[in-house]
């Protein structure tokens, strides 16, 4: 199963189909990308579904053009986690992958760029993460890769104000559990 947003509303792409509610189901292979959006415009959540559990995602990346991006939790030695505000929004740093760059080059360089925190070091990896973005009139789905991070960074954080992003903080897990005004991606992947 995945989940890829557009907006707030979801998207869920499945291989098991729960009979018996009034769900919005609709076969992944067949349905049109402009059925999709109409469909996701009347309810907030709609079903993709194909039997194989294995294509969902391959099968719905055909529908658009796909930009790949990277970043990161980034938490310090007091475990704090790094967050961007953008757009009115708690978010974390990442950004799109450049040319001849390894997504995990990419989140080092985005989480780097916009927060100005140095020392970074990827731990693992987390997951992948989909939304739907629109540019002028076409779709396109971001494919955001996620990696735990950390750092004994310790210097003034830095906000990349040309990419709106206005303010860069370090967070406690209290306040991370208590952020309202965030991605449903965000939630998804801090689990809040």
């Amino acid at each position: 199963m995945y989940k890829v947003f557009v907006n707030q509303n979801v998207i869920v792409l499945t291989n098991e189909i729960q009979f018996g509610t009034k769900l919005t189901v609709l076969p992944l292979k067949e349905t049109s990308l402009d059925d999709i959006i109409k469909k996701l415009k009347k309810r907030k959540k709609i079903f993709l579904y194909h039997n194989n559990s294995k294509k969902l995602i391959f099968h719905f990346r055909k529908k658009l053009k796909v930009v790949k991006a990277g970043g990161g939790i980034v938490r310090n030695s007091k475990d704090q986690i790094l967050f961007i505000y953008r757009r009115s929004r708690w978010d974390l740093p990442k950004g799109k992958m450049n040319k001849k760059e390894s997504i995990n080059e990419t989140a080092l360089r985005e989480v780097e760029e916009e927060t100005g925190v140095r020392g970074l070091k990827i731990i693992d990896f987390i997951k992948d993460t989909y939304h739907i973005f629109k540019k002028g009139k076409k779709y396109y789905l971001k494919e955001t890769s996620w990696f735990n991070m950390e750092t004994n960074y310790n210097d003034k954080l830095k906000p990349e104000i040309k990419e709106g992003i206005t303010k860069v903080v370090w967070k406690s897990k209290t306040q991370v559990k208590n952020i309202k005004n965030t991605f449903p991606n965000i939630k998804l992947l801090l689990e809040i």
